[in-house]
């Protein structure tokens, strides 16, 4: 199964069925930058129930690999992903973990099978967090797309 590129708003995911909407967070609890700031203008439960992740009110561990889905409609859940560590550079490098966005993909791909979802996302990893598509895609690919999982990448319009 292949990737597919449109041009449009992750936000809006197009197609039937259930989805899956898949984002990079980083491991500090900061939100309100990037990709992030779309969301938080359509549905305010994503970042809230960040937050209490990262204050320890959920379950799992909030640490690099880990996922959190929100479910944001009947057919709509957003995949908080943690694969970013800090949010500035890092011993020299960008903040992108690329081992923990492939461990996160990983139980995105088991969440996808269960909902019988697609997948879908802007270029994870590669606005903030500076993070090179090339690999990611690779990621992506691997993680998601070989595995049968449905998955569609925006980019968003020009703006003139």
């Amino acid at each position: 199964m292949n990737v597919e590129y449109k041009t449009g708003d992750a936000t809006a995911p197009i197609g039937s069925g259930n989805k899956i909407i898949v984002h990079v967070c980083n491991d500090i609890g900061a939100w309100g930058r990037g990709f992030v700031v779309a969301i938080s203008k359509r549905w305010a439960e994503p970042e809230r129930r960040y937050r209490a992740w990262h204050k320890g009110e959920e379950k799992h561990p909030f640490a690099l690999g880990e996922v959190q889905l929100v479910q944001v409609s009947d057919s709509i859940w957003v995949g908080n992903l943690i694969g970013q560590r800090d949010i500035r550079e890092f011993n020299g490098g960008p903040p992108v973990r690329y081992e923990a966005m492939r461990e996160g993909l990983q139980q995105v791909a088991i969440e996808a099978k269960r909902l019988h979802a697609s997948v879908h996302m802007p270029r994870i990893g590669c606005g903030l967090a500076g993070g090179d598509w090339n690999l990611v895609g690779k990621i992506v690919e691997e993680e998601l797309a070989n595995v049968g999982v449905p998955v569609t990448v925006y980019d968003f319009p020009k703006q003139p």
